[in-house]
């Protein structure tokens, strides 16, 4: 069952095409990733599914909603979110704080509701409890009470993820999330993306340039050059592709 099917984007910035005819299809609790050379519009093409950006052309439905021109917000209420290269927790509040400040359906937030505690009360137990599971799985428990700035990057990379999981999400777009962290930490933030991938059912499509890592874990991968998808498949299948060896390299 595909949860993310794009048809057609395109996008352009003044004479600038950024994205030609981009066609994606994506199934439901798999692990995707999306590679290709520095400019072949991988980050764009997330900035347009996610709201950030609208196409030019073309139609991008999302668990059945037509998401092409909705708002940011709009899309994360569908169940789509996404992570940033550059984590941008709160930085004064800590680890576990940052957790509890994404959390979902809390009546608390209400103006009228908020004075009355018996209305919300079981809901800031929920969301409290979840944030503790979320940082055993994302091994951050012992950093519960570190201010979120003074975490190293790696940790912010898991943080960023798990503010994500905090939204009852039901597919999770990622700005490579290994940059800049250590080869033993970036194979754990992978490991722990299939370990929620196969328990929850969650689906990821995750931008990434460390292929020597990266594709370890992918279930598929789409490969992109010049705001095109040139080639589709397996790991194996894909990183021998001459289209994309050729979009490396150069020709």
């Amino acid at each position: 069952m595909n949860i993310l099917s794009i048809e057609q984007i395109t996008k352009a910035f003044g004479g600038l095409v950024v994205l030609d005819g981009v066609n994606m299809e994506v199934e439901q609790g798999k692990l995707y990733q999306l590679i290709g050379p520095n400019g072949s519009g991988k980050t764009t093409l997330i900035n347009v599914i996610s709201g950030l950006l609208k196409p030019d052309s073309g139609s991008i439905t999302f668990d059945n909603h037509d998401i092409t021109q909705l708002t940011p917000l709009e899309t994360f209420k569908t169940g789509l979110v996404r992570t940033f290269q550059i984590p941008q927790p709160f930085t004064n509040l800590t680890t576990l704080e940052n957790l509890l400040t994404a959390g979902s359906d809390n009546s608390g937030e209400s103006f009228r509701r908020a004075p009355l505690q018996q209305l919300w009360r079981n809901d800031e137990e929920r969301i409290m409890k979840k944030s503790f599971e979320l940082l055993g799985m994302i091994n951050l428990l012992e950093q519960q009470e570190i201010q979120s700035q003074n975490l190293s990057g790696g940790q912010l990379k898991l943080l960023e993820l798990g503010k994500a999981m905090m939204t009852d999400t039901k597919m999770i777009l990622m700005d490579e999330p290994i940059a800049g962290v250590n080869p033993i930490l970036a194979h754990n933030i992978f490991e722990m993306i299939q370990k929620i991938r196969d328990g929850q059912g969650i689906t990821f499509l995750i931008i990434e340039h460390r292929l020597d890592i990266a594709l370890q874990y992918a279930d598929h991968v789409f490969a992109m050059d010049k705001g095109k998808i040139i080639a589709e498949g397996d790991s194996k299948e894909i990183i021998k592709h001459p289209k994309v060896i050729e979009s490396y390299l150069g020709g």
